[in-house]
């Protein structure tokens, strides 16, 4: 979206205005369906070098798959040492109710970690109907989860 301006704008707010600047931040990448949580994980790590996250304050962790995601997040809000918090992941839905299952529960335990720590965490997992889908989502979904991860340790710094 452009804003008035011209510039990009993502969430009513130009890209611009997104400080990644000292930021530390932490991925959580899931390995089930890698080929895509590596082009998402890409995606992401492209953006935020653009908005100013130094590469050296970046720390990226791989777990088994989105289930196993909200524990290491757990951890890592525990510490104390970053700014936000990215969960990646993938989940394809098969022919059984396992789908529906790990994207609840995924979801559910990374959203209340956020809000246990009060650490933003972006929640990056994506929930497709079949391996195409994901496939067209993945470098704007990862962008995304750059975005909102930079805009939300912005907000939570002012609001502090």
């Amino acid at each position: 979206m452009q804003s008035a301006d011209g510039g990009e704008t993502i969430f009513g707010h130009t890209v611009a205005e997104l400080e990644g600047d000292s930021l530390r931040i932490a991925i959580v990448q899931a390995r089930f369906n890698v080929h895509i949580t590596d082009r998402l994980t890409q995606a992401c790590l492209g953006e935020l070098a653009e908005l100013g996250v130094a590469k050296k304050y970046i720390e990226h962790h791989s777990v088994p798959g989105a289930l196993e995601i909200p524990i290491v997040l757990q951890t890592l809000a525990q510490r104390q040492d970053f700014d936000a918090l990215i969960a990646i992941g993938c989940v394809i839905r098969g022919e059984t109710y396992h789908f529906e299952l790990v994207c609840n529960e995924s979801a559910a335990g990374i959203t209340r970690i956020g809000l246990d720590h009060q650490t933003p965490i972006v929640n990056a997992v994506l929930t497709t109907e079949n391996e195409d889908q994901a496939l067209a989502r993945a470098d704007d979904k990862g962008r995304d989860a750059a975005r909102v991860a930079v805009e939300m340790a912005n907000l939570m710094e002012e609001l502090s």
